[in-house]
């Protein structure tokens, strides 16, 4: 996912390599929150880093927690929270092997954000169920 910021660095383009050296030095105040909507799209890892929050989870519990995704979704979203830093990918030496998740230390210092967009949504999701019905 590509986000375009045209308008505040020149046609600077945010990808999964970040944003270029001038765009970051030019708009340091876009810069931080660019960056984390950046590592964090994708329909399921904020809920993935939540579920992963208290315990680590084999591969096989976050499929069921999250039965709606497809395998390959589930793949590629862990893989790319894994690159950013955010979780652990512990493969034990078994016969089926035995995949666990974890948080980093990273994808701990995420959490309090997660559990503001938890309240935040308890307190206005009711309200915004309310005025579509």
């Amino acid at each position: 996912m590509y986000l375009t910021v045209e308008s505040r660095c020149k046609g600077s383009r945010i990808c999964k390599e970040g944003f270029d050296k001038e765009c970051i030095k030019e708009q340091r105040e876009v810069y931080g929150i660019a960056y984390t909507q950046n590592i964090l799209s994708g329909r399921w890892k904020y809920i993935i880093l939540w579920y992963l929050k208290d315990k680590e989870r084999r591969y096989s519990e976050i499929k069921s927690f999250l039965w709606d995704i497809s395998q390959g979704s589930l793949a590629k979203q862990l893989r790319e929270l894994e690159r950013d830093g955010l979780i652990n990918r512990k493969v034990y030496p078994e016969v089926p092997p035995r995949v666990e998740y974890s948080l980093t230390s990273k994808g701990k210092e995420f959490i309090p954000i997660i559990d503001l967009m938890e309240a935040f949504g308890k307190k206005f999701g009711e309200q915004a169920g309310k005025t579509k019905r």
